[in-house]
């Protein structure tokens, strides 16, 4: 790599190196001696190593050569590491779980990647706080929240120090954990759900040109012992799905 070519990964990959640290991130996981596991981002292989001890296969991906030279006559046998891109990677067919410190300027591509296609059972990203609260919804849901929720129950399990990662981080970081679950919504109404999202964001959410009339939402809420809309329009993740899915059962009327 020359001099003047970047590395977009490294620019914010944070190293998390303490043993005890990682152990103890480790133990709030159900990672065991059946699973693959995926990594995103080897660096100084300490997670890695630590992974290789529970799972059965982990796959682990670096993109910086230097690190990955060093890194790699020192994995163990269940490891498989890839020098490359994992944003480009084919994931895997069969079940997995994904346990990584990411690179925080990846932090939305990652998410995106992981959260399409075949979805993992499980999932651990060590991320900055702001958008893993993003991600939970926090402090009122995003469309980004609201597309992962039918899917997935998403909660942050562990608060970091700066002090923990090397070198220190900017911004406050913590481990996002995403578990699959029986969808809400079938897969293939992903697209139909993310459409219904804008159409309301930008229509409001009854109206001549609204997914549905007043009458329908406000049925639809009480219905479901739900409450009415707030004159701010701010609604929780169960008030988009009551709706969404009187739109997908009646249409408007």
């Amino acid at each position: 790599m020359s001099k003047n070519k970047v590395n977009p990964y490294s620019i914010s990959q944070n190293f998390l190196t303490d043993c005890h640290i990682i152990e103890r991130l480790l133990r709030k996981t159900d990672i065991s001696a059946d699973d693959t596991v995926l990594e995103i981002g080897a660096g100084k292989g300490h997670i890695t190593r630590a992974l290789s001890k529970r799972a059965k296969t982990v796959v682990s991906y670096e993109i910086d050569k230097a690190l990955y030279e060093r890194l790699k006559p020192n994995v163990a046998e269940n490891v498989r590491l890839i020098c490359g891109d994992f944003l480009k990677c084919r994931l895997p067919k069969a079940p997995y779980k994904v346990f990584a410190n990411i690179p925080f300027s990846k932090t939305s591509e990652i998410m995106r990647k992981l959260t399409d296609g075949n979805l993992p059972e499980h999932i651990w990203l060590i991320m900055e706080k702001g958008a893993a609260k993003r991600v939970c919804g926090l402090p009122s849901e995003n469309t980004s929240s609201l597309l992962l929720k039918p899917f997935f129950d998403v909660k942050i399990s562990y608060y970091f120090s700066r002090t923990d990662f090397h070198p220190a981080p900017r911004t406050d970081v913590v481990m996002l954990e995403l578990t699959k679950k029986t969808a809400d919504i079938p897969i293939s109404q992903k697209r139909d759900f993310a459409e219904f999202i804008s159409r309301c964001n930008k229509f409001g959410f009854y109206g001549s040109r609204a997914p549905l009339t007043k009458k329908q939402v406000s049925t639809a809420l009480r219905l479901a012992g739900l409450p009415e809309i707030k004159p701010s329009g701010d609604m929780t993740y169960i008030q988009w799905l009551c709706l969404f899915r009187c739109r997908v059962k009646f249409g408007r009327r």
